[in-house]
């Protein structure tokens, strides 16, 4: 085994120990703040130790095939195409058809989603929803085995979790409309095929490239109907935010609900997008399912609630909000969305909230990762805003 003896990684290993156990805070030491170099030595250090634990609390799940939350059992299939690329496998979660019928339709419905797709140097995923309704994919309990899920990929299938994209045909597609905005944060891409979207709204796509796919004669429950419209919606949306809302949508000519695999050029579309976890502008709208993270914010649990909405964005070293439905939000700050070594800026309606400079910290680098369980979103620096009431 080598062990590296550089001081700069000695150092960030030391602070990095110091942090997990808590030393400074019990011998009342205030903590050092850490420079770039240190930061993502301790990121590196703090993430392998966490990839220990993620492997550990899911070496069950990966060898049943199996994830359960609560009393929910989600039952998996999977197929590894191709070779890692350099940060390893890609990962599709592909979601089945059927909704609600028996649950021997919905099993046979799981098993014919398998043969689908082939995406290239890829983990192909198929979950077996664990209910048996119309709405199987996306019921309250189901998000925290998606979540489940991508860890023990992770872990134990060597996959990027730059690199997740979540597709699904029918009552699948169903659940993607649901789920591709819900956690835009979380996918690279998305690609509903022949779903409905029912009440869904699309503001949480903005940094997500989506993708809607039905046959034009796919009359059933209005879903011709209703994908034109969002098709449209997805358009104007795109038009009054160009850098956002990247998006295709095919209607596909003298097709019904079944498209004869036309769908499948999703896969390749979807591959060549990966997860940007920093956009310089977030729109973020609670779905039915309320979270109180997504990208660089957090909002309080206690005042989560469905329609309430975040608009920020990014502009060099300062941050403007433009609307803010919650009496305090936090900024996770990376130096990959600022830059922590110069003073911080942060505007709501034309009120300076904050200005001065933000020191990374050991400590909170730890914290997010844990807090979130996704590397991407460990970040070293923070700021917790009080919203002045209107």
């Amino acid at each position: 085994m080598h062990i590296r003896t550089d001081r700069p990684f000695l150092l960030a290993t030391l602070v990095c120990l110091l942090c997990a156990t808590s030393t400074l805070a019990a011998t009342g030491q205030r903590e050092k703040a850490l420079t770039r170099k240190q930061a993502l030595l301790c990121e590196e250090q703090l993430k392998a130790a966490w990839l220990d634990s993620v492997r550990t609390a899911t070496g069950d799940a990966y060898n049943r095939k199996m994830v359960q939350a609560d009393s929910l059992t989600m039952r998996l299939d999977w197929k590894i195409f191709g070779s890692p690329g350099p940060h390893g496998y890609a990962l599709y979660i592909s979601l089945h058809g059927g909704g609600g019928t028996a649950p021997e339709n919905n099993d046979q419905q799981w098993r014919n989603q398998m043969r689908l797709y082939r995406p290239k140097n890829a983990v192909y995923l198929c979950p077996r929803a664990p209910y048996n309704s119309w709405d199987l994919h996306f019921r309250s309990g189901v998000d925290e085995m998606y979540r489940r899920i991508i860890l023990m990929a992770q872990a134990w299938l060597q996959v990027d979790p730059d690199h997740v994209y979540i597709m699904g045909y029918s009552a699948g597609g169903d659940g993607v409309w649901r789920l591709a905005p819900r956690h835009a944060d979380v996918w690279a891409a998305a690609s509903m095929m022949a779903g409905h979207p029912g009440d869904v709204s699309l503001l949480n796509l903005r940094n997500l490239p989506f993708m809607i796919w039905c046959g034009e004669q796919d009359a059933a429950y209005d879903r011709n109907r209703q994908c034109r419209q969002r098709i449209a919606q997805m358009d104007s949306l795109q038009a009054d935010d160009p850098e956002g809302y990247v998006h295709q949508g095919h209607i596909i000519e003298g097709k019904g609900h079944w498209m004869d695999r036309i769908d499948t050029a999703a896969v390749d579309w979807m591959g060549k997008y990966s997860r940007q976890p920093y956009p310089k502008r977030i729109v973020w709208q609670q779905a039915d399912i309320v979270k109180p993270h997504f990208y660089w914010l957090t909002a309080p649990t206690d005042e989560l609630k469905r329609g309430k909405q975040v608009r920020a964005e990014v502009q060099g070293n300062t941050v403007s909000i433009e609307r803010c439905d919650y009496s305090r939000l936090t900024l996770s700050l990376s130096d990959r969305l600022v830059n922590l070594d110069r003073r911080v800026t942060v505007v709501y309606k034309g009120r300076t909230l904050f200005h001065g400079k933000v020191k990374r910290r050991a400590s909170t680098l730890r914290r997010t990762l844990y807090g979130r369980n996704d590397p991407a979103y460990m970040v070293p620096a923070q700021i917790e805003l009080v919203l002045p009431r209107s």
